[in-house]
């Protein structure tokens, strides 16, 4: 009965409680005061209590980091609590990040062979030539552009289009509708509402593929060439569904957050302009922790009862990590507030960990070494063309962004 009872309380939600809201903030990019002054009750703390069920909030690094690769002690799949599974399938959430084994493994496993090191290398020129034709596009309409719509945006989702396949799209409509799935103003109902559009066009595409093979070479017509006979049009949909949204909304937020970084810290830029490998890689390894604009990851449920850092956890208790927390962890960062390449560590959680770290990260990695060595080299010059105080931010969102970046190319 408390199982049911909290679905129902999480279906009908229309806001997050303003009490728990803080994980899901930012200040710019630096995590809002709240999420600092809760590390006071230690690196787990009680973020709320729904029916009889308690949510853990953790925002150390070392037990984060325990927690995120515990398949076993924790499950991922929450659909009986946030799901509609019930509705049209288009609705119905899932995937890698709400799976447990032996499902994720099954699922995982068909997108894993596309991701190896030898099947990147094979896509970097797709990325060179999208992120030519982005910057190409920006100079076109110089002295000002936007740059999160002309550069952030353009490059992350040219690249995954390419990588799925895709035909021709409305990319201004795909674009609302990623923003939206992870815009938590408006309470939960509006995201699953507007996941439905994009799910479905990528259910209709494999159901159209399977029926009479046209689309172009890409993950998204192998996927049905090579598993169709195992897997439905929704599965295959769905996966698709999360290789797109994982594959644009969160490197276009990556690489509009990270310029704006990068702006006010002109050393940095600098190292990006030389475009030497190994400064080029610890530049991007400090903004995937300093900026993660993922905040928190697939919440947990814990399957048993055990100690998650000094705090018992019940069995049916939600464990949700921040990722924004464990990345500012004071205890692994002498100053987790500042952003210093020279000081970039290992091991960032910025792509979660364990069984469900996200099966693109490095192909993010690649697009982000790409991108900004080509924007800092073809415009050495580049600044803000507005008042900092003027920008604006995801006001409460699972992955952070900004809305707008106007900038002069100098």
């Amino acid at each position: 009965m408390r199982g049911t009872a909290l679905r129902l309380a999480v279906s009908s939600a229309r806001r997050v409680p303003g009490s728990i809201r803080f994980p899901l903030q930012r200040d710019g990019v630096q995590p809002v005061a709240a999420l600092d002054a809760s590390r006071d009750g230690g690196d787990v703390v009680q973020l709320a209590r729904l029916l009889g069920t308690r949510v853990w909030l953790v925002t150390g690094y070392d037990v984060a980091r325990e927690v995120l690769a515990d398949s076993e002690s924790f499950a991922n799949d929450v659909r009986h609590i946030i799901g509609r599974q019930g509705r049209a399938p288009a609705e119905r959430i899932g995937g890698l990040g709400m799976t447990d084994a032996p499902d994720h493994g099954r699922l995982r496993g068909i997108l894993t062979p596309y991701f190896t090191r030898r099947r990147l290398a094979d896509l970097q020129g797709d990325v060179d030539r999208v992120v030519g034709a982005a910057l190409d596009d920006m100079e076109a309409h110089a002295p000002e552009v936007d740059l999160v719509e002309r550069f952030g945006f353009a490059v992350p989702f040219g690249v995954i289009c390419d990588l799925l396949g895709m035909p021709a799209v409305d990319r201004d409509e795909f674009r609302r509708h990623g923003a939206a799935r992870f815009d938590l103003s408006n309470g939960r109902s509006g995201i699953f509402d507007t996941a439905a559009g994009t799910r479905q066009f990528l259910i209709d595409l494999v159901a159209s593929e399977r029926l009479a093979p046209h689309l172009p070479d890409g993950l998204l017509a192998r996927m049905v060439a090579e598993h169709g006979a195992d897997f439905d049009d929704v599965e295959l949909g769905g996966l698709a569904d999360g290789v797109f949204l994982g594959g644009y909304e969160t490197s276009a937020s990556m690489l509009s957050l990270g310029t704006w970084v990068l702006l006010q810290h002109p050393p940095a830029w600098e190292m990006l302009r030389r475009g030497d490998p190994a400064e080029v890689d610890r530049v991007v390894e400090e903004l995937l922790r300093f900026v993660c604009p993922v905040q928190v990851a697939f919440p947990r449920i814990a399957r048993r009862e055990l100690q998650v850092g000094e705090r018992t956890v019940r069995a049916g208790d939600v464990v949700v990590v921040s990722l924004t927390g464990a990345g500012r962890d004071p205890a692994r960062h002498e100053d987790p507030a500042r952003f210093d390449p020279t000081t970039a560590s290992a091991g960032i959680l910025a792509f979660g960990h364990g069984l469900h770290r996200c099966v693109g990260a490095e192909l993010a990695r690649m697009e982000l070494r790409t991108a900004l060595v080509a924007l800092a080299r073809r415009f050495p010059d580049l600044s803000l063309a507005c008042d900092p105080r003027d920008l604006r931010f995801t006001e409460l969102a699972i992955v952070h962004g900004v809305e707008a970046l106007p900038v002069y190319l100098g």
